[in-house]
């Protein structure tokens, strides 16, 4: 794939299938909003994972209005998940295929000690799904205050550059690792009165595809999922007034994430994908 490469969503599905002759995993359609917010969150589907059951598979802000989302998929398929945010635990998914780990990780000791205790327990790590990240928005450059910037760049390009330089040796390891970021639309759209937000998503999918280029030659692949808006509980609280019709589900993002840790992903590495909804 050549360097800085956007595609849509579909165009990576539609692509692959032409090459080997079938939609990798699902068709295009188990990628768009089906389900309420509620039946999603509270009925995760049984999905074939592609021999994920073996593979071990750390998640970030694993308990978020995404995150939620992206650690029930994964469970699901029988991987070893570890489920990490500032606060969760064991009775946030009580699979037995779940491990709950706190941790901040806009502290880079601490990252590094969650990364090495993994590897210490199962003895691998396979998958890294980095969902962690943080908004603020609504005033101009020149308004935006040395807190809102630092606390941007911290939770949406630090974090992100910890847990990278932490896995990426036991991910090269793994033969077929897998690093799934979750930026945001905005990284190649940018809008007025988002520009701290904007910079630091923006720097997020740089990174990632820097990572991909330095880590081809292990099977290792790098990519960022970048969503619209998504039909969250913060985001409702946020814009009450909205039309949430028109919003991304959660478990679209999900599914696209699952896809690119799978061994049928292999060939997409160092993309930006684009994921919106289909109302218009």
């Amino acid at each position: 794939m050549p360097k800085g490469l956007v595609l849509p969503l579909g165009s990576i599905l539609l692509n692959t299938a032409a090459r080997t002759g079938s939609v990798p995993g699902r068709p295009v359609e188990a990628f768009l909003p089906s389900r309420s917010l509620a039946s999603e969150a509270s009925s995760p589907r049984k999905v074939p994972g592609d021999n994920m059951n073996s593979r071990v598979v750390l998640i970030t802000g694993a308990k978020g209005g995404l995150g939620t989302f992206v650690t029930q998929r994964f469970l699901a398929t029988g991987a070893t998940v570890v489920g990490t945010s500032r606060s969760i635990s064991k009775e946030d998914f009580p699979e037995n295929n779940f491990v709950a780990k706190a941790v901040d990780f806009t502290k880079g000791a601490a990252v590094r000690e969650v990364v090495e205790e993994v590897v210490a327990r199962f003895g691998r790590l396979d998958v890294l799904v980095h969902v962690l990240g943080g908004f603020a928005g609504g005033t101009s450059v020149t308004n935006t205050d040395d807190a809102t910037w630092e606390q941007m760049r911290d939770l949406n390009l630090t974090s992100a550059f910890y847990v990278l330089r932490a896995a990426i040796p036991h991910l090269r390891k793994s033969g077929n690792g897998r690093i799934i970021v979750i930026g945001s639309l905005t990284a190649i759209e940018p809008h007025a009165g988002l520009g701290a937000y904007v910079t630091f998503k923006s720097a997020l999918a740089t990174l990632v595809q820097t990572v991909a280029l330095e880590n081809k030659d292990s099977g290792l692949t790098a990519n960022v999922i970048l969503p619209g808006t998504m039909d969250t509980p913060a985001n409702r609280k946020a814009m009450p007034d909205a039309d949430f019709s028109k919003w991304l589900q959660p478990g679209a993002v999900a599914d696209l994430a699952l896809w690119l840790a799978e061994e049928r992903a292999a060939q997409v590495t160092g993309a930006l994908l684009p994921i919106d909804s289909n109302h218009v």
